[in-house]
């Protein structure tokens, strides 16, 4: 059980545990680490409910990254409930599966019933059936209900995403009516809010009182005087459109409404980092073609999601190798082509990256839809023409010193120039021909703009030097 205490004493011997546990970054020292592992080694627990106490939950969570799966499980005994729900929730999922495992179905009761129940669903939906069934069996009536109704909602929308827990005040209360009403129901409200909605008589919501408004309101005022427009949100939209509306808006907070406009839930903009941040990550990985590899991902889960991506990326660079056996005969006669040829791609491959980086984002952040695509693609294709002339001039004058071949100078230069301006084409449109398809542009564009960048930088190059040197 982590330690709670208000001597002074006790409090600054913890303060100075948490100076030794985290530098100015944030990050575990190496020293702390060991300390917490030998006192599991030697079942100090007197040592360890010291070393914990110093910590919060998000860093108790952090802390497990680092340990191995047996002290993890040696670790658990040591969280009451509240402390164990906090941190079974900023867990890595991977490192949560196997928390999960060790921790008994009754404990694991406690410990959702003192979470958000958007929070709790996602760890009941992490557990196998049997388990799922016994925590659901062994928490209260309201607790489990509320868990049972998020999980029948689909994965990644808002109504998952959502926390059922809301403050809600009829319109035609004033603001000392809504204070009071709160301040005895204070055990029913949520940990944490930002605005108070305000409803109609069938619980749609027609307005929002940011608190901050509540508190500075004289009490005789009624709430329909002072409520804001609310930005209702679909309970089956789609996580990354409740991402976008938040920013776009600027939203704190927001009700989740059913098809027929009954409020049921709210999404906090907590919730929402999370979104951005888990989305950013995929996106970031999509990229370079993997999946997330965990501080405790196995080596063949880790191989199967990878190889794939590899695999066709090997038939790919097969396709663009046939360019250069139709022109074997001219490396043979000319073998500074076979030096140069690569050089050609390489600098397509980085330009058509670096569009293609540029349209995910924007892809991503609503920035590049149907509306403007065409000035963007244009855009993205004028500055891959000019960027290829200023290195068709540079690398052009280069060649010329080292061989004194005009020809083989301006052979190398034209087909820079052709493929940075085929390697930009490509880098916006691939990921936008993905989009239109319903395919994650992440995932597979690096792929495919490699792929016209090697082929197109080969032939090129390979051909021009045919046309003009032999």
């Amino acid at each position: 059980m982590v330690r709670e205490t208000d001597d002074p004493e006790l409090m600054e011997a913890d303060e100075d545990l948490e100076d030794l546990a985290l530098g100015e970054d944030y990050a575990f020292n190496p020293e702390f680490v060991r300390m917490v592992a030998d006192a599991l080694d030697r079942g100090d627990s007197e040592r360890l409910r010291e070393l914990l106490g110093a910590l919060r939950a998000e860093d108790i969570a952090d802390l497990m990254g680092f340990l191995s799966a047996d002290d993890r499980e040696e670790l658990l005994p040591h969280l009451d409930p509240e402390v164990l729900g906090d941190v079974i929730n900023e867990l890595d999922t991977e490192i949560r599966e196997d928390v999960l495992e060790h921790v008994s179905p009754a404990i694991l009761a406690k410990a959702l019933g003192e979470m958000d129940s958007d929070d709790a669903a996602d760890v009941v939906d992490d557990l196998e059936e049997d388990k799922k069934a016994q925590v659901l069996a062994a928490m209260p009536e309201v607790e489990r209900a509320a868990i049972e109704t998020s999980l029948a909602y689909e994965d990644e929308t808002a109504g998952r995403l959502m926390q059922r827990e809301v403050v809600a005040a009829p319109q035609f209360w004033t603001v000392g009516q809504a204070i009071d009403h709160f301040r005895k129901e204070e055990d029913d409200l949520p940990e944490l809010f930002f605005d108070v909605y305000v409803v109609d008589p069938s619980y749609k919501p027609v307005g929002a009182v940011p608190v901050s408004h509540l508190l500075r309101s004289r009490r005789e005022i009624p709430l329909a005087q002072i409520m804001e427009q609310v930005t209702e949100i679909p309970v089956d939209m789609d996580q990354e459109e409740v991402a976008y509306i938040f920013d776009k808006y600027h939203l704190i907070s927001a009700p989740v409404v059913e098809p027929g406009g009954r409020l049921v839930g709210q999404i906090t903009v907590d919730d929402i980092v999370g979104v951005i941040q888990e989305e950013r990550e995929e996106d970031i990985l999509a990229l370079a073609g993997v999946s997330d590899a965990g501080r405790d991902a196995d080596v063949f889960g880790m191989v199967r999601s990878r190889l794939p991506w590899l695999l066709l990326n090997t038939l790919t660079a097969a396709l663009a190798v046939s360019v250069i056996r139709a022109f074997e005969g001219q490396i043979v006669q000319l073998a500074v082509l076979a030096v140069l040829m690569p050089v050609v791609a390489s600098l397509g491959g980085n330009a058509g990256t670096q569009t293609l980086a540029v349209a995910v984002r924007a892809l991503a952040s609503r920035e590049l839809s149907a509306v403007n695509a065409v000035r963007t693609i244009g855009r993205e294709a004028l500055v891959g023409m000019v960027n290829g002339c200023a290195l068709a001039v540079v690398t052009g004058l280069v060649l010329y010193l080292l061989f004194r071949d005009a020809g083989l100078s301006l052979a190398f230069g034209l087909a820079l120039v052709i493929n940075l301006f085929v390697a930009s084409l490509a880098g916006a449109l691939i990921p936008l021909a993905l989009d239109r398809m319903g395919r994650d542009p992440a995932v597979s564009s690096v792929v495919f703009v490699t792929f016209v960048t090697d082929f197109t930088g080969f032939f090129a190059f390979l051909g021009l030097a045919a046309l003009i040197l032999l």
